[in-house]
């Protein structure tokens, strides 16, 4: 089972220096992504274990919700600290935060 967290958790989280793991695609990161975001594709997250930090929280967070589950899934049998975004960047952007948007 994966802990999820709300928005409120997951900014707290993230405040407190979780690293937030955005697991979307490319050309929904650079639409625009939680601020601080790291971002590794879903079907890249097994191959990039190795480059993420041990001892720290992770945040993976989607569009939505449903891809971040099963990234959290997988980081949690690595090992990891770390808990899916409930809502993901919709939440995020709908509880009136700031998304960054990649212009280059």
């Amino acid at each position: 089972m994966v802990l999820e967290v709300d928005i409120e958790a997951f900014a707290a989280a993230r405040e407190r220096g979780a690293l937030v793991v955005d697991v979307r695609e490319g050309f929904e990161f650079a639409a625009g992504h939680v601020p601080g975001a790291r971002w590794i594709p879903l079907g890249m997250l097994a191959e990039s274990l190795a480059d993420l930090p041990r001892g720290r929280a992770v945040m993976v967070i989607c569009a939505s919700g449903n891809r971040s589950k099963a990234g959290a899934v997988l980081l949690t049998r690595a090992g990891f600290d770390v808990a899916s975004v409930q809502g993901g960047v919709a939440a995020w952007s709908l509880s009136g935060r700031d998304l960054t948007v990649r212009t280059s």
